[in-house]
């Protein structure tokens, strides 16, 4: 019960950290800083997770599209379900994401070089923010519903962080799909 108490008086701090954390991991992934020596390189699996991360972004989609409209029906505990499967998907999302691209690298644009200047790149820059800038908002508003009984949640900021994260999260959960399309079917 201690942890829960200091977690609910540092939410702000430990989202700092937690996003620190987590954008160093993904950003240090992509850049290939992570050492991957020890990681398994199965070429299956690598070929396979871009297709497992474009059926769980639409999953995650689907939840938090979910969790918004029960929200908007009353229905605390049902939204809160949604939302925690929202944050599941999005890890496991990431884990399978971060493991490819830390083996392999970012995926080459298939495409000609107009389309990848002036459609592709910038498209990619914009998902790119757009995932980055919701990570705080996915994590405070998930802290701040962890750590208070639901109507204490009334009272916090916690309506505000979980719209921007829900709408932030969609967009770029979105244009994830629209990237992957570009990168293995259109291209």
């Amino acid at each position: 019960m201690k942890l829960r108490a200091w977690t609910r008086e540092h939410v702000l701090g430990i989202t700092v950290v937690l996003s620190v954390v987590s954008l160093t991991l993904v950003f240090g992934a992509a850049l290939q800083a992570v050492p991957t020596d020890p990681l398994p390189k199965p070429q299956p699996l690598l070929d396979a997770i871009p297709h497992a991360n474009a059926v769980i972004s639409l999953a995650a989609i689907g939840t938090i599209l979910g969790g918004v409209y029960e929200i908007r029906r009353g229905n605390v505990d049902r939204h809160r379900l949604l939302m925690v499967a929202s944050f599941l998907l999005f890890a496991g999302f990431l884990v399978l994401y971060l493991y490819r691209v830390a083996i392999v690298g970012p995926s080459a644009f298939p495409g000609g070089e107009t389309v990848r200047t002036f459609v592709y790149l910038p498209f990619l820059a914009v998902h790119i923010v757009l995932a980055v800038a919701c990570v705080p908002f996915v994590f405070y508003a998930l802290l701040v519903a962890g750590t208070r009984p639901v109507e204490e949640i009334y009272r916090t900021n916690h309506r505000t962080a979980g719209r921007i994260a829900a709408a932030l999260w969609l967009i770029s959960f979105s244009m994830g799909i629209v990237i992957y399309l570009m990168l293995y079917h259109i291209y």
